[in-house]
C-alpha cells in the first residue's frame, strides 16, 4: 500500500515556487568594469533563460553606467544596453543615497533608471520578501 504512495508524496515534495519563473537581482557596486560584465552576464542570461525576471541594483560606484554618457573603457555607450536590456523587462534600480551623498542629479540618470530609497534595502527586500536570487557580478 506504501508503494503506491510514494509517487504522489514525490509529487508533494516538490516546492510551489518550483514551476514559478527565476527572479535575480543582480548587484552593481564597483564600477564601469563590473557594469561591463554584468551586461554580458544579463545578456547570456536572458538568452538561456529568456523568463527569468531581472532586477539590477545600483549603488556606490556602480551607477556610473546608469548615468548619461557613460561608456564602457572600449568606448562603448551604456545607454543603448541599458534601453534594449529594459525592453526585454530588465529593472533597473540606482540608489538615492548614493545620488545624493554624490551630489548627482537626477537628470543625469538614464531614463530606464528608477530611484530606489537605499540600494541595500532595496537588495535586502527582494531577496527577503520577493524571493530574488542575489548574484554579483
Amino acid at each position: 500500500m506504501l508503494a503506491g504512495l510514494a509517487p504522489v508524496l514525490l509529487f508533494t515534495a516538490i516546492p510551489a515556487h518550483a514551476a514559478e519563473d527565476v527572479k535575480v537581482v543582480y548587484h552593481l557596486a564597483d564600477g564601469i568594469d563590473q557594469a561591463t560584465r554584468a551586461m554580458g552576464n544579463i545578456r547570456n542570461h536572458l538568452r538561456a533563460e529568456p523568463n527569468t525576471k531581472i532586477a539590477v541594483v545600483a549603488n556606490g560606484d556602480g551607477i556610473r553606467f546608469l548615468l548619461a554618457g557613460a561608456k564602457e573603457r572600449s568606448g562603448r555607450p551604456f545607454d543603448a544596453q541599458v534601453k534594449a536590456l529594459a525592453e526585454q523587462g530588465v529593472e533597473f534600480r540606482v540608489c538615492g543615497n548614493t545620488l545624493a551623498a554624490h551630489e548627482v542629479p537626477v537628470s543625469q540618470l538614464l531614463p530606464e533608471a528608477k530611484i530606489v530609497t537605499a540600494g541595500v534595502v532595496e537588495l535586502a527586500r527582494l531577496q527577503a520578501k520577493e524571493g530574488y536570487v542575489y548574484i554579483r557580478p
